[in-house]
């Protein structure tokens, strides 16, 4: 009997340590994932770049992301999550340095923003490698806990221009490079796949074309369109909407930008251990209504200040409980051995929803001189992803 206490307390332990372990690596990865955004504007003003051209840089990452994210998911299931998130790490620190050191031209620019999507794939093997280590009925906790390093991206939109300031952009570039590095090294040593967890001998393309007919797949990529998407999209484009539509100076724009991030980082990690008391579904029900309500009194124009902090911190909250119920969602619906895919078709979405609503914005704004469409639309969306969540939920019973 204290046998078997002790080895329950020590993979506990485990489960925790490595649980720890991917968040950071996460958290790490989405600071580089998210760093051309702070930096848009000594780009623009260096090469001289137009406003569109600043906005496709920006949103290069994301899109280039979604192809990486398939890739990363597939690999996780192959050779597992350890490996995989320590290989996304090292490999992020290479378009890091280069972003630092060899951006003397708007086409060389475009080549490391787009290297640099493999950032965001480290999602696709660090959720599999964290659902492994906790019975089902704690996976919402472990994936949203996971999901807590979605506040990598609002560190990197407050902290990496203070960095740029204090060692320039060369030295920031540098450290954070470094800093992958060590944590992909470390990943390496001191991460451990869960006893479960075993190097697959069947045909990878059969259980590949499995996880690509699943329904739920392609529900999670939609689902997490809107919810990760959403908190990406308000990411990159908060800083430009908040100066030009609130009048906020560059500094107060990435201190709200951040507040955002963490607002949602937070929302993640509670949707995840809801999921797991209510279910992933009800979840995402009630986290696409609160968007669509609170997206329509961000339409409504409330005075830059007190209400439009709340109407932005609601539907940060609102978006944040979505990506945790979703990823919940993925890792109790699916096959352990098909979460790495499935959860990277669904990561694909989130990049893919995440790309789109920036440029769409940018295009509204020239056209109309304000946001309110934008605004109008995502309400529409995330009412009607509600609606579909609902129903597919009662059809599954």
């Amino acid at each position: 009997m204290r046998t078997h206490v002790a080895g329950h307390a020590t993979r506990n332990g485990t489960a925790g340590g490595n649980l720890a372990l991917a968040t950071a690596a996460f958290a790490l990865t989405l600071w580089a994932w998210n760093l051309v955004g702070p930096l848009s504007r000594s780009y623009a003003d260096a090469l001289g770049l137009t406003n569109a051209q600043t906005t496709v840089l920006v949103s290069l990452p994301t899109l280039s992301g979604a192809g990486a994210l398939v890739a990363v998911g597939l690999l996780a299931d192959r050779f597992g999550g350890r490996v995989t998130l320590a290989a996304v790490c090292l490999a992020t620190a290479v378009p890091t340095l280069l972003l630092g050191v060899a951006s003397t031209s708007y086409g060389l620019l475009v080549l490391w923003t787009l290297l640099l999507g493999v950032a965001g794939a480290s999602f696709a093997a660090g959720l599999p490698f964290v659902a492994s280590w906790f019975p089902s009925g704690r996976r919402g906790f472990a994936t949203g806990v996971f999901g807590a390093g979605m506040v990598g991206m609002g560190l990197s939109t407050f902290l990496t221009p203070r960095l740029v300031t204090a060692v320039g952009a060369a030295g920031a570039h540098l450290l954070l490079c470094a800093a992958l590095v060590a944590m992909g090294v470390v990943t390496w040593v001191f991460g451990r796949d869960a006893p479960e967890w075993r190097f697959p001998l069947d045909a990878s393309r059969i259980r590949v074309r499995d996880a690509f007919e699943l329904a739920v797949a392609w529900r999670a990529a939609l689902l997490y369109a809107v919810a990760f998407g959403g908190v990406v999209a308000f990411t990159t484009a908060l800083p430009t909407l908040l100066t030009a539509d609130h009048a906020y100076t560059v500094a107060e724009a990435a201190l709200r930008t951040t507040g955002f991030a963490v607002v949602a980082m937070l929302a993640r990690a509670c949707g995840g251990l809801l999921s797991d008391r209510i279910g992933a579904a009800r979840v995402c029900v009630a986290s696409f209504v609160g968007t669509g309500v609170f997206a329509v009194a961000l339409a409504l124009h409330p005075p830059a200040g007190f209400l439009s902090g709340v109407a932005f911190t609601l539907v940060a909250a609102s978006l944040g409980l979505g990506t945790g119920g979703v990823m919940a969602l993925v890792a109790e619906a699916v096959d352990p051995r098909q979460v790495g895919t499935v959860s990277g078709m669904a990561g694909a979405g989130g990049a893919l929803g995440g790309f789109l609503p920036p440029v769409l914005l940018t295009g509204i704004q020239r056209a109309t001189g304000e946001y309110t469409l934008g605004f109008v639309l995502l309400a529409i969306t995330a009412l009607a992803v509600a609606v579909y969540a609902a129903r597919t939920a009662r059809a599954r019973g």
